[in-house]
């Protein structure tokens, strides 16, 4: 009988000690991650990306049981990790707002935001059903804070499906709704207004498709699957530009949606009990309700340089594949700038100006991508560069200090230095800005 106790006694000593051994290694295990996170963290302070400059997932500490799903969830590298069993925030500026980590939570402790309590982000007054300060006037997408793709179309739908319910037909109107600028949420906007039976027309600065459509060819532009109306489900897990468009294009063709490109809208005026609404082109229509779906950047930022007026300056790549045996400048440090740099290296002599010592806010797989190209000398980088004047065959930089100049042979100039938020047209118009400390976009 006391043998069998014995036995008992070691066999369950055994497993408690193999027990107390696996729990010390998966805290060593846990301990060791957490310090990783926090090296990661100081890297991204030292190199300015710890801050969030647009939208961002924001943790809710008391909430989080640190099950690692917003980080599994999210496709970006690094911008979530886990701090002593909490959720937090690493590369914050990298993220693009996609919304993964928010809907991947199982006990919705992550809401999205806009701006943090130290830098805020210029915003129209948007309300909850998407309607700006001006009555009848509503906004959905980038300018309101929304600018991933799937996020935009879903909030195009929602404030198009809100529009339908309480729009009154009684109007000597041209159209109920008029939908200004034909990118994700825009697109989304008038398919559910024509479902809705809506007589709708979107107009778009420039071609369908809107910010997307000026990405370069090859980029991947939506990392989950969305719900297009008209159209249903899109699937793909990832598509590129071309793939997205093809779809938008049969989604419009299917349902007869009339969508005027290169009609720039300058003006929109309260008349009786509707709005006329004139583009640059000297066109105008008449609409009960209208639906700002354009970008917060606005126009292309331009640098008022001797010769930027030339042919050979573009603020976009379009078709990178048709571009060879080329002199090229591409002038910005930012994301947009490495990419198309890095598209057009291959096949041209590429040098890329940058006003400042270094990159910064590059995302992580850029940042890499674009030091490996320089190591191989796949391209040049002239940092503490300004472009000075643009002539026929020759760009000239000058130092960022202004203390010296060269003159290199150049065919083709690629500008991305930003782009501005349309305030004069949005004040012009009546509409409300206001600076967003924080405030959560997304939550639930």
């Amino acid at each position: 009988m006391n043998e069998i106790v014995i036995e008992e006694i070691l066999t369950y000593g055994i497993v408690g000690l193999l027990i107390l051994i696996v729990i010390i290694i998966y805290l060593r295990k846990k301990s060791n991650a957490s310090k990783i996170v926090e090296q990661k963290i100081a890297i991204a302070k030292e190199e300015g990306l710890h801050e969030p400059v647009s939208l961002h997932p924001v943790i809710d500490i008391g909430g989080c049981i640190q099950t690692g799903a917003c980080i599994a969830a999210c496709p970006e590298k690094d911008i979530l990790g886990i701090v002593r069993g909490k959720a937090t925030t690493i590369n914050a500026s990298q993220c693009i707002g996609h919304g993964a980590c928010f809907h991947a939570c199982p006990t919705e402790a992550i809401s999205l935001c806009i701006g943090t309590e130290k830098r805020g982000v210029e915003l129209p007054h948007v309300s909850q059903n998407f309607e700006s300060n001006m009555p009848g006037i509503s906004i959905a997408g980038e300018l309101g804070g929304m600018g991933l793709i799937r996020n935009a179309v879903e909030q195009g739908k929602q404030a198009s499906e809100y529009i339908a319910k309480n729009i009154s037909k009684n109007h000597n109107a041209d159209y109920d709704l008029l939908v200004v600028g034909a990118g994700p949420a825009g697109i989304s906007a008038t398919l559910n207004a024509k479902k809705n039976k809506l007589k709708v027309i979107c107009l778009e600065q420039d071609s369908l498709g809107g910010t997307v459509y000026t990405f370069p060819r090859s980029k991947i532009v939506m990392t989950a699957p969305m719900d297009l109306p008209l159209y249903g489900k899109v699937r793909l897990r990832e598509t590129s530009k071309g793939e997205l468009l093809k779809i938008w294009t049969a989604a419009i063709e299917k349902n007869n949606i009339e969508v005027a490109e290169k009609s720039k809208v300058e003006s929109i005026d309260a008349k009786d009990n509707y709005f006329v609404v004139g583009t640059k082109e000297g066109k105008t229509y008449s609409a009960k309700h209208v639906l700002l779906a354009i970008g917060r950047r606005g126009t292309p930022r331009k640098l008022n340089v001797v010769g930027e007026e030339s042919e050979k300056v573009a603020y976009k790549l379009l078709e990178p594949e048709d571009i060879s045996g080329k002199d090229i400048i591409v002038v910005g440090g930012g994301d947009s700038a490495i990419e198309s740099a890095m598209l057009l290296m291959d096949n041209n002599n590429v040098s890329i100006s940058y006003r400042k010592d270094a990159f910064a806010r590059l995302k992580p797989r850029n940042r890499e991508k674009i030091h490996a190209s320089m190591e191989q000398e796949k391209l040049k980088v002239l940092f503490n560069t300004n472009v000075a004047e643009i002539e026929k065959e020759y760009v000239t930089l000058i130092s960022s200090k202004g203390n010296s100049s060269k003159r290199i042979k150049n065919d083709l100039v690629f500008i991305f230095a930003g782009g501005e938020l349309p305030s004069v047209f949005l004040n012009k118009i009546g509409l409300q800005i206001t600076k967003k400390y924080g405030e959560a976009v997304l939550k639930h």
